[in-house]
């Protein structure tokens, strides 16, 4: 598989893009009037216990208090009552595992991991895991036998636990190693920040999107890393000097004519990203609906029709939408509860083969995701990690024209709320003729298909009904002035 990394960067934002094959696999955003903050740590005060939630608010200096659950406080015990395990106007050290969405604030842990190229460091733990998406059963052991030594070496045994990340397959003891005491220095001087600073103050901050990307997407697969900005490459270069030199050679400055995000179209892709419709190419196609709730995504099949008969037309259909739907969910960063229609299926060896393509494209992604079985209207549910804003969040805002509900009134029913309007103010006031203020839309109809109604309306109070044109209101804004 080809695969690069483009990074397009301004002084106000950094774009990062990963293209496999050519097209447009994930968007991460970051801007400088607002970073996410998942991974900083906070010497936080807690400033409210709920007994009946077994929560907690804790004030770790943003403008909203942010929600820590009993379970994710000490060993993870939800059991225990959390005015047990908190009190009001204690200090606590917590991480931010999910910023602030909407109108929720950030979610905590005291479970803290700070990761570095190959290796999560877990203050207070006492284990060795390794990375589910390495599977190989000998591979796995090795790597807990080499850090294992690494903690003895260092002595961390007994001190703190460690993951080994997806990265590490097949490195050496050299760079575990390597990393082992760059995540032991680095907690020994957040240790010194913890007892210095009072509460709220950050411990922490995770690094920077570009440098973030590096360690996060840079697998085996990936080719070139293009960057637009000669500062940021610079920046990048002495990092990955540093840190992970055996990437340093697929970095390459970009200073191209054409805007680096031109390249495979990526511009357009996150254009076609914030539509709620994604053809496919066998002529079907999604809806993608995202609520506060949930997302939901329909298949249809629009145009396609099979060669043989229905079932082979649904099958094939419903094999291309699991494909698309998981690209779509890395793409538009979809978290949550995610409910998926896919067209009804008699024959369950096609259900079971649809579902192995939906696991099958969603091993690439990097947030977790769980995938139940077809339930009994014909559904399949699924959840992926939710940790910072959707791409559509992110990049949008609710219609002002609609408030959000995606759809306006029809002239024809503002037409007739006008009507009733004006004989409700017309039985309270005392009026010598009414202005009706409406949209060209609405103006319009009350001229042609409801001027009769207009007339009979005017025969009915016995007064003339103006009409004025407002170019600046939406079709479902109107106003009626007495005169």
């Amino acid at each position: 598989m080809n695969a690069e990394i483009l990074m397009n960067v301004t002084p106000t934002e950094t774009r990062v893009a990963v293209v496999e094959n050519g097209v447009l696999q994930e968007i991460v955003i970051e801007r400088a009037n607002h970073r996410g903050i998942v991974g900083n740590i906070y010497k936080g005060k807690i400033v409210r216990v709920l007994p009946g939630m077994q929560a907690a608010f804790v004030d770790i200096g943003l403008e909203r208090a942010a929600f820590i659950h009993a379970a994710e406080i000490g060993n993870g015990d939800s059991n225990t009552p959390i005015n047990q395990l908190v009190h009001q106007g204690q200090s606590l050290v917590v991480q931010v595992t999910k910023d602030p969405i909407g109108t929720k604030g950030a979610r905590l842990t005291t479970q803290l991991a700070i990761p570095s190229r190959y290796l999560v460091y877990m203050p207070g733990a006492d284990h060795v895991g390794v990375s589910q998406r390495i599977e190989d059963d000998e591979e796995r052991d090795r790597l807990k036998v080499l850090v294992n030594q690494c903690m003895e070496q260092e002595g961390l045994t007994g001190e703190a636990g460690f993951i080994l990340r997806t990265a590490a397959e097949g490195v050496g003891e050299d760079e575990i190693l390597a990393d082992t005491r760059y995540l032991r220095r680095l907690w020994r001087k957040l240790e010194e920040r913890i007892k210095e600073f009072t509460p709220p103050a950050q411990i922490y901050d995770e690094l920077p999107l570009s440098q973030r990307a590096l360690r996060d997407f840079v697998r085996p697969e990936i080719e070139k890393i293009l960057i637009d900005s000669r500062e940021t490459s610079q920046k990048m270069a002495s990092f990955t000097e540093q840190y992970m030199p055996e990437i340093e050679e697929k970095l390459e400055y970009y200073p191209g004519p054409r805007p680096i995000f031109e390249l495979n179209s990526v511009e357009d892709e996150i254009q076609r990203a914030l539509e709620r419709k994604v053809p496919l190419k066998s002529g079907g196609y999604l809806v993608i609906d995202q609520t506060e709730a949930m997302t939901t995504i329909d298949v249809n099949t629009g145009g396609f029709v099979g060669r043989r008969n229905l079932e082979e037309t649904i099958f094939k259909t419903n094999l291309e939408a699991a494909t698309a739907i998981g690209r779509q969910v890395r793409l538009r960063n979809l978290g949550g509860i995610i409910i998926l229609d896919f067209i009804d299926m008699i024959d369950t060896e096609h259900q079971r083969q649809v579902l192995r393509m939906l696991e099958k494209v969603l091993e690439k992604d990097h947030a977790k995701t769980k995938i139940s079985g077809v339930s009994e209207l014909g559904l399949v549910e699924m959840t992926r990690k939710r940790t910072r804003e959707s791409l559509e969040h992110m990049l949008m805002e609710p219609c002002t024209a609609c408030d959000g509900r995606g759809s306006v009134k029809t002239a024809e029913t503002i037409c007739y709320e006008i009507f009733r309007e004006i004989l409700r103010e017309e039985r309270a006031y005392e009026a010598g003729t009414y202005l009706v203020l409406a949209s060209q839309q609405v103006v319009d109809r009350l001229l042609d298909e409801d001027s009769d109604g207009l007339a009979d309306l005017e025969a009915f109070i016995g007064k003339a009904i103006k009409l004025q044109v407002e170019s600046l209101y939406t079709q479902d804004q109107y106003d009626i002035v007495l005169q």
